[in-house]
């Protein structure tokens, strides 16, 4: 009889909402092993729409502020969200460059047609100079995308050549003579770019084969990067592992591409004009980000078990249609609160996979498609993936925390996902935990257990907004961005907090 009103009792309680699903973290210090490599943090500007110029690139001659005919509000703006990497030229483009018309007086550099970009012509007054030295301007490191698909070996080497070598050769001569004394640092170099599709619609057979006759070629301690599947492509990544790991020292890492969109790739639906069912399908998409590194880490560990070859997802994020009269090779897109939420959730992914995703970037940085810079003319606008990027700057080259989380689901129309998506770290004595509620209505209670870690003090920032399709637009005061957020104090290894609906959170405990 007592046992029947127990259960009586609990049915009750479970019925009327007073007892809830309990939402958990589990955090270890013991377990702090795998450095989260700032490279996960990396952004992309490719030769597309305004992103060179207009949104990097002005000119000296130009109205706006630059320092170098690079726009100083840009600039400031990427070193104050703490940039660590930038890949550069493409994409696409990558494939239909030639890097020597991109270098000496900028009136002899010949114009070609961006095919693969609204049809524009490309006066290549943005070249390798123009991008090396913004690089060191903002103190991020480059990553450069060799052409395979159009491209020599010749053309190439030489141009590895060019920007490293500190020997005597006609390629040094050639820099020197273009106003460069000293090589440049340059380190991460990508052979190729989507050679599966626009790179040259090759099989995974025959790239794997050119893919190490180009880096033969490439000489120096660099860290070249092969072009891996789209996708679930999973054969694309055994056959290019099974054929390049033959020569390991030929491959540093290889590339992954995955972009998030809510319907189709036809339509890809509004950046702005969506309620919770595309809210919902977006954030669902954006989770198989887990399922693709997995298998795809799971294949690479065939050939690869020490994990010496990086995952490389240099090229992710949203893709939505185009903004209503805009050029629709130029792919400019608003940047919602939801972008903020797909921003959080794919970098707590990376953080978690840290022992192989070794580096991540976003696509793009300024003026194209999930990008955290706006420009039009002389005004910027910072979108609510900046402030993810600048709150997650915590997490660069600290220790991952791995962790085992319990939590709600939140459904929708009989489907449902996590509601709750996290990473944590620990740098200097400080853990960093970030949050992602993904439940649009409804606030998640949250126990984080801290296990081997004696902390006293606590602080948090929170980015949320009113609405679902928030953003920020120029004219217009800043609807989404970084606030504070008010944390308890710790106690007896444990820390309560209350993520509010649609947010991303930052937890900071001492």
């Amino acid at each position: 009889m007592n046992k029947n009103r127990s259960l009586l009792v609990l049915f009750l309680l479970l019925f009327t909402g007073t007892l809830s699903a309990q939402n958990s973290i589990n955090l270890n210090a013991a377990e702090a092993r795998t450095t989260i490599s700032k490279e996960i943090y990396g952004h992309f500007a490719e030769h597309l729409g305004r992103c060179i110029y207009g949104g990097i690139y002005v000119g000296e001659d130009s109205d706006i502020p630059n320092i170098q005919g690079y726009r100083e509000d840009v600039m400031g703006a990427l070193k104050d969200m703490h940039i660590p990497l930038l890949r550069w030229p493409g994409g696409c483009f990558a494939d239909t460059y030639h890097w020597k018309d991109g270098i000496g007086p900028k009136h002899e550099r010949p114009s070609i047609v961006n095919v693969n970009w609204g049809g524009v012509t490309e006066d290549n007054s943005f070249g390798t100079h123009e991008f090396l030295n913004f690089c060191e301007l903002i103190d991020a490191e480059p990553y450069v995308n060799i052409n395979v698909g159009s491209g020599t070996v010749q053309e190439a080497s030489e141009w590895v050549e060019y920007v490293t070598s500190s020997n005597v050769s006609p390629m040094t001569d050639l820099r020197k003579k273009n106003g460069r004394e000293k090589p440049w640092d340059v380190k991460f170099w990508g052979i190729g770019n989507e050679n599966w599709g626009c790179g040259g619609n090759m099989t995974p057979e025959y790239y794997a084969d050119l893919y190490n006759r180009f880096a033969t070629y490439c000489h120096g301690d660099l860290y070249r990067i092969a072009g891996g599947p789209n996708v679930d492509d999973y054969n694309w990544m055994d056959v290019l592992m099974q054929k390049t790991t033959r020569h390991r020292q030929l491959v540093q890492g290889v590339s992954l591409h995955y972009y998030t969109f809510t319907t189709s790739w036809g339509n890809k639906g509004s950046a702005t004009d969506f309620g919770e069912k595309e809210w919902f399908s977006v954030l669902n998409r954006t989770l198989r980000m887990d399922e693709l590194i997995t298998k795809h880490s799971a294949i690479m560990d065939k050939y690869d078990p020490e994990k010496k070859i990086g995952l490389i997802v240099d090229e992710w994020g949203d893709w939505f249609n185009v903004e209503e009269g805009t050029n629709p090779g130029f792919l400019y897109q608003q940047n919602t609160l939801r972008d903020a939420l797909v921003a959080g959730i794919n970098l707590n992914i990376f953080n978690n996979h840290a022992d192989r995703v070794k580096m991540a970037n976003i696509a793009q940085m300024v003026n194209v498609l999930q990008s955290v810079i706006l420009t039009k003319e002389d005004q910027m606008v910072l979108t609510p993936t900046y402030f993810v990027f600048k709150m997650y700057a915590v997490h660069q080259d600290a220790q991952l925390l791995p962790m085992h989380i319990d939590c709600e689901d939140y459904e929708l129309d009989g489907n449902k996902v996590p509601a709750i998506s996290a990473s944590a770290s620990l740098k200097d004595g400080k853990v960093s935990i970030t949050l992602c509620n993904l439940n649009p209505e409804k606030a998640e209670k949250l126990d984080i257990n801290l296990t081997g870690l004696n902390l006293t003090t606590a602080s948090g920032q929170i980015i949320t907004s009113q609405n679902m399709n928030d953003y920020n637009d120029f004219d217009q005061d800043e609807r989404v961005n970084l606030q504070n957020f008010n944390v308890k104090k710790p106690k007896d290894g444990k820390l309560s907090l209350e993520l509010p609906a649609k947010s991303v959170v930052l937890v900071q405990l001492q």
